[in-house]
């Protein structure tokens, strides 16, 4: 048995033995393999409680911070809430300030069990109306959306804008239903792919491509998002969601997984509780993250309007 934590998968943080053997052996269980990972904070996301309690027993803080949060906020964030009892047992605070306001025991007021570590102190704040109305939507959006399955399509939302809007930036031109009808022969052709659906949704606009890349495609964000906010999604079948947020013509952030992806100490208030609100749900977490609130999942299976983008390098 290795003194180190080499050779650890995402499942061996559920066998207690082997953390057993690892730690016994010399294995340090305030740091992992690799630096942007603690032993601790790994077993919170993805362990079983028993490593977790293991594990909390032998490390130096079990509030040590890593990249802003703890091992409690992390086991919050991704819903171990056994997880999370068993490092409040072992001396975790659920009420210690960090990430933006987002302590653990705040932030699990949102979630699937806001009355996990009740009863509220005193002086810690529980969730603005304004929150408590974003998780709200965040079960109705999820709910509205579910219809929406499989994979191969893509997604930009728009915050502020009309689909009219949206084809004059883009350059693009109404699409007949004969022309799209014969693009449609072969969806997978280069010029198939310049045909793209719009559609407007309280709070701004969707763009949308039922079989490609290419409504979440750089230059057509870049494009949407002047003077705004845009978040796409591609569901790429190969590799998964592939999701971007555009600011101001500007790429915020690329290749984000489903939900958002990770969160950052850097990311504001708003930003950390919708991805919280949306892991796992990209097309949801675009429309909530533009503001959109639709009553229905038309915008990539019915859109209201096709129209064809112009010929161009929409990667470049």
């Amino acid at each position: 048995m290795t003194a180190d934590w080499s050779g650890f998968t995402w499942r061996s943080w559920e066998d207690l033995a082997l953390v057993r053997a690892k730690l016994d052996a010399g294995a340090d269980p305030n740091e992992g393999e690799f630096p942007d990972e603690r032993p601790l904070h790994a077993a919170a996301e993805r362990g079983s409680p028993e490593v977790v309690a293991e594990l909390a027993r032998r490390v130096d803080d079990v509030d040590a911070e890593h990249e802003g949060r703890t091992a409690l906020w992390v086991a919050v964030f991704n819903d171990r809430p056994e997880n999370a009892r068993a490092l409040v047992a072992a001396g975790a605070d659920p009420w210690r300030p960090m990430m933006d306001g987002w302590s653990p025991g705040r932030l699990s007021l949102a979630g699937r069990t806001p009355g996990l570590f009740f009863p509220l102190p005193p002086g810690h704040a529980s969730l603005t109306e304004a929150e408590a109305a974003a998780v709200a939507e965040a079960g109705r959006l999820i709910g509205v959306l579910s219809d929406i399955q499989g994979d191969g399509f893509s997604l930009a939302c728009v915050h502020g804008i009309s689909a009219a809007e949206a084809a004059r930036r883009l350059g693009a031109e109404p699409a007949d239903e004969e022309e799209l009808e014969e693009a449609m022969e072969d969806p997978f052709d280069e010029e198939a792919m310049r045909f793209v659906g719009l559609t407007d949704v309280p709070g701004g606009c969707v763009v949308s491509q039922e079989f490609g890349y290419m409504a979440s495609a750089p230059a057509v964000m870049t494009a949407l998002s002047a003077g705004t906010v845009a978040y796409g999604t591609y569901a790429n079948a190969k590799s998964g969601d592939q999701g971007c947020f555009y600011r101001d013509g500007e790429v915020v952030d690329w290749d984000t997984p489903a939900g958002g992806g990770e969160v950052s100490a850097t990311d504001s208030a708003a930003e950390i509780l919708l991805k919280f609100l949306y892991d796992g749900h990209a097309e949801a977490y675009c429309f909530a993250g533009a503001g959109l609130h639709p009553v229905n999942a038309r915008a990539l299976a019915e859109p209201d309007t096709y129209v064809r983008l112009p010929e161009g390098d929409y990667w470049d």
